[in-house]
């Protein structure tokens, strides 16, 4: 069982990582990278926001509670991407009104990364019975691996606002055009298959 554990949660942690399945990175970036290093409250809420969101449709999916349909949902996972970098290129401030829809927009956004996490997991899993270990391995795995991409983002924004200089709306503008236009080709390419 707990060899399991370990199994599931580092089939979480790489999900996440794998740099071919980048448009999870490419949402935790556009998520906190606008954001400073002073902010980590925040960006720790906006994580938790999108985690208890794909959380939800993980579980509801692994319990054949919910069915989707997979282009579908592919499809806007790039939407989702798309969005969150508009929304931070015409935010011209972070207000704590900006900030609750952000909080809002992750979890929403976590639903809908939830259920394309869950198409993996159901290909793993396959017929096995004990899944209740397996979806909390996996998605401690997830959480591992996302807090890395933000940690990663937010050193980098970091670096780059107080190091370089670079003023925080420049660092959103341009960290969030180029998230958007890899998000871009992403949902074209997947438009396609629907």
């Amino acid at each position: 069982m707990l060899q399991d554990f370990g199994l599931y949660f580092e089939l979480g942690y790489q999900h996440i990582l794998d740099i071919k399945g980048y448009d999870h990175i490419l949402f935790v970036a556009a998520l906190c990278g606008i954001y400073l290093l002073k902010d980590w409250r925040k960006v720790l809420i906006l994580v938790s926001a999108f985690t208890i969101g794909h959380s939800v449709t993980l579980a509801l999916s692994l319990f054949n509670q919910m069915r989707m349909n997979t282009p579908l949902i592919e499809f806007l996972i790039p939407v989702t991407i798309l969005v969150t970098a508009l929304v931070n290129i015409f935010s011209k401030s972070f207000s704590q009104k900006n900030i609750k829809f952000n909080y809002f927009m992750a979890f929403v956004f976590g639903l809908i990364h939830g259920m394309g996490f869950s198409n993996y997991l159901k290909s793993l899993l396959g017929s096995d019975t004990f899944i209740i270990t397996q979806l909390l391995a996996f998605n401690l795995g997830l959480e591992v691996g996302q807090l890395v991409i933000v940690i990663i983002i937010m050193l980098f924004s970091y670096i780059t606002m107080q190091l370089l200089k670079v003023k925080q709306r420049e660092w959103n503008l341009f960290l969030s055009s180029a998230i958007f236009g890899m998000a871009l080709i992403m949902a074209a390419e997947r438009f396609s298959t629907l």
